[in-house]
């Protein structure tokens, strides 16, 4: 961390949140501009888990006049956040980085880089692995007498949620072993407390997913896995005593 004498005042700290959340703002709204130009093509590739498991001849509908409009306008959005997430992670990771020493900021690239591997692979988990049986679950509910007539706006809600989530959580492995190299952790913490962490996860499982299980164990399940990869992961590059000495001078 740095001295005192090297604090910065706290307006400074405002007006440097202030100038990346423009940059992660303009970043965005690159991407939404970018996406709506492909705005039907990657509805449709966010509805394909859905439709694979729907009757033949089903589709979505809409029921209200603007509705498909501003169902593809938050699609471009949520396509344009994805799209602008590598830009929003280095701006978060090089706010973060004043407080850092000069060795810890070294593996600042390396963490944008793995923060934004984490966090599609958790949107491609959910949407390779997770939709897809949790769509047939909630199909399963219809019969002869009950129909499904899902909508454009509530599947876009629901499914864009699911995969924001599963990105989010997905960096918890990044998360814990970044704290263990800051010293704020250690193994032997996450080890102590792992029923704990255990559960919290079907907890926030629980919360974050729709009300079935199968999605909420879905989630729960590699949460458990990412833990068990966090404590590897603090456990090679946690911070060890001796750097203590060695880290004195910030830069």
């Amino acid at each position: 961390m740095a001295n005192d004498d090297d604090k910065i005042p706290f307006t400074a700290h405002l007006e440097e949140l202030r100038d990346r959340l423009i940059v992660c703002f303009v970043a965005v709204g690159i991407g939404f501009c970018i996406c709506y130009g492909f705005k039907e093509e990657l509805f449709q590739i966010l509805i394909r888990p859905l439709i694979s498991v729907m009757g033949k001849g089903d589709k979505l509908i809409f029921t209200g006049l603007p509705e498909a409009f501003f169902t593809y306008l938050k699609t471009a959005l949520l396509s344009g956040l994805m799209l602008a997430m590598p830009v929003v992670l280095y701006e978060f990771w090089m706010f973060v980085a004043p407080g850092l020493y000069s060795k810890e900021k070294r593996v600042l690239m390396p963490i944008v880089f793995l923060s934004s591997v984490f966090f599609i692979g958790g949107a491609l988990f959910g949407y390779f692995i997770v939709f897809p049986f949790g769509f047939k679950f909630f199909l399963g509910f219809a019969n002869e007498n009950i129909q499904a007539f899902p909508s454009m706006k509530e599947y876009l809600s629901f499914s864009s949620k699911l995969l924001l989530a599963f990105g989010v959580v997905f960096e918890l492995p990044l998360v814990l072993t970044f704290l263990a190299r800051m010293g704020l952790v250690s193994v032997e913490f996450l080890k102590k407390n792992r029923k704990y962490a255990l559960l919290l996860f079907f907890v926030g499982a629980a919360i974050l997913t729709p009300p079935d299980v199968v999605t909420q164990i879905m989630m729960a399940f590699p949460l458990m896995l990412l833990y068990e990869i966090s404590i590897l992961g603090a456990r090679v590059f946690g911070k060890k005593k001796t750097d203590d000495a060695k880290e004195l001078e910030p830069s």
